[in-house]
Parts: structure tokens; C-alpha cells; sequence
């Protein structure tokens, strides 16, 4: 191994004094909880997804429980979603002790094949929980189609989407606008704009928003502000279960700065992104990503399929044995020990695409602060790894 190279790592926020500065202010107010900071969060985002409510939470998980648990699915319901995603989407769906039925991605992508979604449908069919995956859009106008088609909830994992668009009839809106009923973010460091951990739910649904508000602090019927605030003394109710979801003023403070900084940040891996697919087009068997003529990703992550010859575990180490991070492609959730067991989960079709794409996808490095020349390493290395395993024949 040269040591003189330099470490790459897969990800790494974009985080600075204004940050620092944001955090101070808050602490010096005396008010860190959830609090005037997370109101203007709220209504930052909103405005710059296109919603008409954006409620912020503690992460993603919990936006997504919120969402299900707020279109209805309950006990014994079925959600229709991918297993080619992080644990969390299905995790969400069993916390409202429902299952879910897991279908397949399409063969040139990573999200869910909507192709099989209706097939898929049943009369315990409660919501169908599409996933932008690695911040591309998936097809949601026929996905929201064959929801309304059948009268059933769309929602949106948008966890890694922030900042990307989709052609909405003549026009090119946010994820998040919302097309479906109810979309969820995530604001983890390993995502485009960060709060150090921490989610947000937009909607159309002034109810569905009312409910996310209610839900998210323990189901309080009156919120920390209006009590401390008021002049005379009130006592707060609580009328139903609810949840500690809430989001920190401090992470709220953060957020916002993240929040102006977020057109730059997607300009920038977009950039990015373009060299990544000049530079290794001319491997022989390897795929890059591709958008659809109505997608525009962040590109929260820079995913390629490997080929056939090229062996996934391997070649990551050979990367890393050369300063350069990666991970493998997206988890098959059917395929770890929470879910290897058929109670958990039904699967109604073979899951062959989400288990190729786990078997031979890797996450390339793709952050704002990548320079050219940072790039310019990672495809060399790669080309290097390439050319001493290729197999006899193989060009390029």
C-alpha cells in the first residue's frame, strides 16, 4: 500500500463557521429544544420544495412511521416498498405492525419497477412507500397513478432526495413539492445537507401536517411555546399515544444554513458526477448511472455496477488499499436475519434485480469538496484495478 495517497472518504458534509455560528446564536437564546428555530426551518424548506406544510422530526425513521401511521396502515396491513433500500424504510412499516411486501427494482436502475407494483396489489394493501434511492427519482408519476388508480396512499422515501428535481407535466419541480401524499427527508450526515441527524414530513394534507405536529411531541395538545409564552397558566392534555420526534432547535439552526447552501452543494456533485461518467465510460461490462429524461438527481451517491469479471469485495479492497473509500450497493433487507424469516415480509416476485445490484454495485466517493484531481485519483486507481483483472479479450 502507498501511503503517500491521499484518503478519500465515500462522504463528508459540508460544514463551516456559518454553521458554528448559527449553533451559537441558539445556545446564547437559551431556548435548544424545539422552538422558533424549527418553525423557520419548517417553513424554509417548505418553501423551497414547493410544499404547502413541512413538519421537521428527529430523522428520517420517524418521518416515514408518521407518514404510514397518518394515511391509516395499522396492524395486519400490507405497505408495498423495495428490499433494495436501508433497513429503515422496512423497519418504519413493522413499527406500525404491519408488513411489508417487497417487489423489485428495475434492471437498468436502483429504484422500485412500477411494471410490478399492481400485481402486487391486495385487499390489505394500505399504502404504497417509494424510494428515491441514492437521491434519483423514481418513476413516481406512474407509481401516483397506480395509486389513485386504486385509491391508495403514496409515500414517499425521500431521505436521500433533497435538492432533486422531477418533470412534473411541463415543468421541473422539487421531490418534495409533494407529488405523492405525504414525502420524508433525512438530514443524516451521510445525505446532502445535514443537522448531524434529523428528518422532515411535507404534505398537501393541512390533517395529515396537524397530526405529524401532534404526534411528534408525546401528542401534547399544547405546544412548549405557546405554554411558556402564555400569561396566564395552562394545562396541557395528551388525547392519544404519541412520540418523542422531535427536532432540536440547535439541528434546526444548522439545517437552515445547510438548507441556503443546498442549490450550490447540487450543482457541485452534479459537476462531479459528469466526470465520474466521462471518465469511466470506456471500461469494458461497467455501468454507470443513468437519468431518465424526466429525472434530475442530486446525486447523493455515485453508484456503478461492476463487471461480471470484476469481483465486488475485491476490488473495494483494492480502493481502500489505495486511500479510497466505497461502499457496496444497497442492502437486500429480505436478506438480513430481521427479516430472513417470512412473518416479517411477504415477497410475491423474485427479487433478482435488488440482489444483483447488492451483489455488484459499489458507491463510488462523491462530495461537494471532491476536487477534479480527487476525482481524477479515484478513476485511475479504478482503471488500474480493471486493467490488471480483465479477463483475456476483454477491450477497454
Amino acid at each position: 500500500m502507498n501511503t503517500a495517497l491521499p484518503q478519500i472518504p465515500v462522504a463528508k458534509p459540508v460544514l463551516d463557521e456559518e454553521e458554528v455560528a448559527a449553533i451559537r446564536r441558539v445556545v446564547l437564546s437559551g431556548w435548544v429544544t424545539q422552538g422558533p428555530e424549527v418553525a423557520a426551518f419548517e417553513l424554509e424548506f417548505a418553501a423551497f420544495v414547493g410544499a404547502p406544510h413541512a413538519c421537521a422530526v428527529s430523522n428520517c425513521t420517524t418521518a416515514l412511521h408518521l407518514a404510514l401511521k397518518a394515511v391509516g396502515v395499522g396492524p395486519g396491513d400490507e405497505v408495498i416498498t423495495v428490499s433494495h433500500t436501508f433497513i429503515a424504510t422496512a423497519n418504519a412499516v413493522r413499527y406500525c405492525d404491519a408488513i411489508p411486501v417487497f417487489v423489485d427494482i428495475e434492471h437498468n436502475g436502483f429504484n422500485i419497477d412500477p411494471d410490478q407494483i399492481e400485481a402486487t396489489i391486495s385487499s390489505r394493501t394500505k399504502a404504497i412507500l417509494a424510494v428515491h434511492q441514492l437521491g434519483m427519482p423514481c418513476d413516481l408519476a406512474r407509481i401516483v397513478e397506480i395509486g389513485r388508480r386504486h385509491g391508495i396512499p403514496v409515500i414517499e422515501d425521500a431521505a436521500c432526495a433533497s435538492g432533486s428535481e422531477i418533470r412534473w407535466g411541463e415543468e421541473w419541480q422539487k421531490i418534495g413539492k409533494p407529488h405523492g401524499d405525504i414525502a420524508c427527508f433525512s438530514f443524516h450526515p451521510r445525505k446532502v445537507i445535514t443537522t448531524g441527524d434529523g428528518g422532515m414530513l411535507t404534505t398537501a394534507n393541512p390533517d395529515y401536517d396537524r397530526k405529524f405536529r401532534l404526534w411528534r411531541q408525546h401528542s401534547m395538545s399544547v405546544t412548549d411555546q405557546a405554554r411558556h409564552g402564555s400569561k396566564q397558566v395552562i394545562y396541557e392534555e395528551y388525547p392519544e399515544i404519541g412520540y418523542n420526534y422531535r427536532m432540536t432547535d440547535l439541528q434546526a439552526a444548522v439545517g437552515r444554513v445547510q438548507l441556503k447552501r443546498l442549490p450550490e452543494l447540487v450543482s457541485r456533485r452534479r459537476h462531479l458526477a459528469e466526470l465520474y461518467r466521462r471518465s469511466l465510460h470506456d471500461i469494458h461490462g461497467l455501468q454507470v448511472p443513468v437519468e431518465p429524461s424526466w429525472a434530475c438527481s442530486n446525486w447523493q451517491s455515485y453508484c456503478i455496477r461492476l463487471p461480471d469479471w470484476l469481483d465486488q469485495r475485491e476490488t473495494m479492497q483494492a480502493l481502500l488499499d489505495r486511500g479510497i473509500s466505497t461502499r457496496r450497493g444497497i442492502m437486500n433487507i429480505h436478506r438480513e436475519p430481521a427479516y430472513r424469516y417470512g412473518h416479517t415480509h411477504r415477497r410475491v416476485r423474485n427479487l433478482g434485480a435488488s440482489e444483483a445490484a447488492q451483489e455488484k454495485a459499489i458507491i463510488l466517493p462523491l462530495f461537494a469538496q471532491m476536487t477534479e484531481e480527487d476525482i481524477a485519483v479515484v478513476v485511475d486507481a479504478f482503471h488500474e484495478i480493471a486493467a490488471d483483472t480483465r479477463p483475456r479479450g476483454a477491450t477497454g
